[in-house]
């Protein structure tokens, strides 16, 4: 009798982010931090909160952090602290996940959408003046995939026409900018703390980040249910804190964050330079400045198919988006679908790659190998 055929073994899967290995790194630190809560009990707005906060102002630079329950959050009580109103129009890039949009329409805002850069993926600074209008309220640049955008021309924009910049940092936490610490570079600024983000909780989590004093005294209350002091509700607020055991789980990453971030700034500089000779496109990174590579993301062509040959060889991917938001039935009618050719053309083309600061050489070099093995050389 003849022996059955084996079926080939599938390679291991690598890990898209790794947080396995980081959680075996901190594991001790982390317990401490956690079961330091625990015996004190004071699981919301516990001393945890302010040392975060005390510690992410001086990392960044700004004057104020106000840690809340997510970078949703943050967005939308930025929004909120700037006081929109129903009509108002806010400044933003459709090439972005929904949240930088849907907080605006949370509070009768429009956005307004200005097309990307197609070699960053980062909204065109160039093109934002044209669409201020009488109703502008505000400029949202996003910070995509760990890479700030053009902030002193934004700034720049902002200042003649007396508006105020957020930055959704949601990405880019660590990220420079001139010498200058991404959440530092405008009126405001907002980051995720969602595990999968260069510096992550083990849950939902966020900040704002700004140097207005009365900015930041409106967020705080804000996030309390527009309180400013017990029962004194002076606003409109939201349940908006991030509590305290996330608060430390944060504090227990930040002493290995910096080995970290130069860790995502080594892997993704071997990235661009393994994969320039490979029919593809690597984004660019503007002189001055740097990414965190929150995602490591490429454009290919036939991105179905160089999926598939990927996942065939154990290596996940992601798309980073697959439809620029003012082509998503919710916001559709806000504007002309076929505006921002730049990020139609994006959507259709980037994928994201592993990255973790604990990429391993050996899944490095699987990585590039199976892209490699799918796409093969650029043309000459």
């Amino acid at each position: 009798m003849n022996a059955p055929e084996r079926t080939p073994a599938m390679p291991p899967k690598i890990e898209f982010i790794d947080l396995k290995a980081q959680y075996a790194a901190l594991r001790e630190e982390i317990a401490r931090r956690m079961q330091k809560v625990l015996d004190h009990g004071q699981y919301i707005m516990g001393p945890e909160v302010k040392e975060l906060e005390a510690a992410l102002a001086a990392d960044c630079g700004a004057t104020h952090c106000i840690t809340v329950a997510s970078g949703t959050e943050a967005l939308l009580i930025s929004l909120m602290a700037l006081d929109l109103k129903p009509g108002d129009e806010v400044i933003t890039t459709p090439f972005t996940f929904a949240a930088t949009a849907e907080t605006i329409v949370l509070l009768g805002g429009v956005p307004v959408w200005v097309d990307i850069e197609p070699d960053t993926c980062n909204i065109d600074a160039s093109k934002i003046e044209a669409a201020i209008t009488p109703r502008t309220k505000a400029i949202l640049p996003v910070s995509l995939y760990g890479q700030v955008a053009d902030m002193d021309e934004i700034n720049a924009i902002a200042a003649r026409h007396g508006l105020p910049v957020i930055e959704d940092a949601a990405q880019s936490y660590g990220a420079t900018y001139g010498g200058r610490r991404s959440g530092n570079l405008s009126t405001l600024a907002c980051t995720s703390f969602f595990p999968s983000k260069p510096l992550g909780c083990y849950g939902d989590g966020g900040a704002i980040f700004t140097s207005d004093d009365a900015l930041a005294q409106a967020a705080r209350e804000i996030r309390v249910h527009g309180q400013s002091a017990r029962y004194t509700h002076t606003r409109v607020g939201v349940g908006g804190r991030m509590d305290t055991l996330q608060c430390a789980i944060v504090l227990a990453k930040l002493p290995r964050l910096a080995w970290e971030l130069a860790r995502r700034r080594e892997i993704g500089a071997r990235y661009h330079a393994r994969l320039a000779a490979l029919d593809l496109r690597t984004l660019a990174v503007r002189p001055g400045r740097d990414s965190v590579w929150g995602q490591y993301t490429v454009r290919v062509p036939r991105r179905a198919e160089v999926q598939a040959a990927l996942a065939a060889a154990g290596v996940p991917t992601a798309v980073h988006y697959p439809k620029p938001l003012h082509r998503q039935p919710a916001y559709a009618h806000l504007g002309d679908v076929d505006a921002c050719p730049a990020s139609i053309a994006a959507a259709d083309e980037v994928l994201s790659l592993p990255m973790s600061p604990d990429l391993s050489d050996a899944d490095f070099e699987r990585i590039v190998q199976a892209l490699s093995d799918a796409v093969g050389p650029r043309a000459k």
